[in-house]
């Protein structure tokens, strides 16, 4: 089996492009990994590609070349993009391929996603008491866990300004102006606890990676970002997700702690390990509970780590270095593998003044309904 490489990383600005349609944005990021690579569209063997609210991935294939290439589209909800990378390294890491691309990209219209219950499994009843809006869902479960943990909403407001401060040293972030904590606390509440600046919104964007096994990768002199592990896993009996119609007495586990079990058992290192950190921040309380259920705290520490800093640029574990959700937004598609960029950039120490020093090991998380989350370890070589 090939340990694989990601050898070519392109992005395109997430926020809000009138004249682009989301297809132009995942072409653009294509042609912008395929130049960081070296290599041009009839080089890749394989493409496996998603996108939530602008057609089908492989109509790209007229714009970038009809090569007769394998292109497999992928939906996976939010962690479709994450999906897709998985399946790129597996089909490297199995040997069968050398070269290949994992890309998403979307284009949503303004506004909080509403899906319909009926295409989750669940009765018309379920969207009518308004819980198929997802900020609704988020309000609530974030609010359970600060009553049980002891976490505040001053805490919450931290997250999303260091995700607005971190924005301003990014590039391709959408909202890169920083905003104060007293401005976050005192916005409108959108769902008590979470303000308005608490949350991600719908956006537009695009990001492809090209994935190469050792022995290419080497050949191209680009064998500097390794895939350490990626892991996907659902949701078990018990565990409270997006669009869980009911919440156990007993819970069970969340889908997060068993992927990132895995890709930490698969890499062999521990949480203890990585330098820098890209978790789902859809709000200030995903953050918050994901840094737990990642394994990087207990449930509660976050209340003293974000208070001292320590994942802000320069603490002990950075994360979200390029704002996360909350200042990139989110197109569905695009997102997870918008982690898995900022990372490889990290590792290359390309970031600029959002440089975490010495970066070796970087992790990424995305998690998406109805219940499932995708986790990459990658390492500088």
């Amino acid at each position: 089996m090939s340990d694989v490489f990601v050898i070519g990383a392109g992005i395109h600005a997430f926020g809000r492009h009138d004249a682009l349609s989301g297809l132009d944005q995942g072409e653009l990021a294509v042609r912008a990994a395929l130049e960081d690579s070296g290599l041009v569209w009839d080089d890749m063997q394989f493409a496996f590609g998603g996108s939530s609210a602008s057609g089908s991935a492989d109509a790209l294939l007229p714009r970038l070349g009809l090569s007769g290439v394998q292109f497999i589209n992928v939906a996976n909800g939010c962690a479709t993009g994450g999906s897709a990378m998985l399946s790129a390294y597996w089909a490297i890491k199995s040997g069968e391929f050398d070269v290949g691309v994992a890309v998403g990209f979307d284009k949503h219209p303004r506004g909080a996603f509403n899906a319909q219950p009926e295409h989750w499994g669940l009765p018309t009843w379920y969207g009518e008491t308004g819980m198929m809006l997802t900020t609704q869902f988020f309000g609530m479960k974030i609010q359970r866990y600060m009553q049980l943990h002891g976490i505040s909403a001053r805490t919450l407001a931290m997250v999303a300004e260091k995700a607005f401060a971190n924005a301003s040293l990014a590039p391709h972030a959408w909202r890169r102006t920083p905003v104060d904590l007293e401005t976050i606390l005192q916005s409108e509440t959108i769902n008590d606890p979470l303000t308005k600046y608490m949350f991600c919104s719908p956006s537009e964007g695009g990001v492809a990676l090209i994935l190469a096994s050792e022995k290419k990768a080497r050949e191209l002199g680009r064998a500097d970002v390794k895939i350490m592990s990626a892991a996907v896993r659902t949701r078990p009996e018990g565990s409270f997700e997006v669009f869980a119609p009911s919440l156990r007495v007993e819970r069970g586990r969340a889908p997060t702690e068993l992927a990132a079990e895995a890709a930490f058992a698969m890499a062999g290192v521990g949480p203890e390990d990585i330098d820098v950190a890209q978790l789902q921040d859809t709000e200030s309380g995903a953050e918050v509970m994901h840094m737990a259920e990642n394994g990087f705290c207990k449930d509660g520490d976050q209340e003293r780590m974000i208070r001292d800093g320590e994942t802000r640029l320069g603490g002990k574990l950075p994360v979200n270095t390029d704002g996360g959700c909350i200042a990139c937004g989110e197109p569905v598609a695009a997102s997870g593998l918008r982690q898995v960029y900022e990372n490889v950039v990290q590792l290359r120490g390309a970031a600029g003044a959002r440089q975490v020093e010495d970066a070796r090991i970087a992790y990424s998380q995305v998690y998406g309904a109805p219940g499932l989350s995708a986790v990459a370890i990658l390492g500088r070589t």
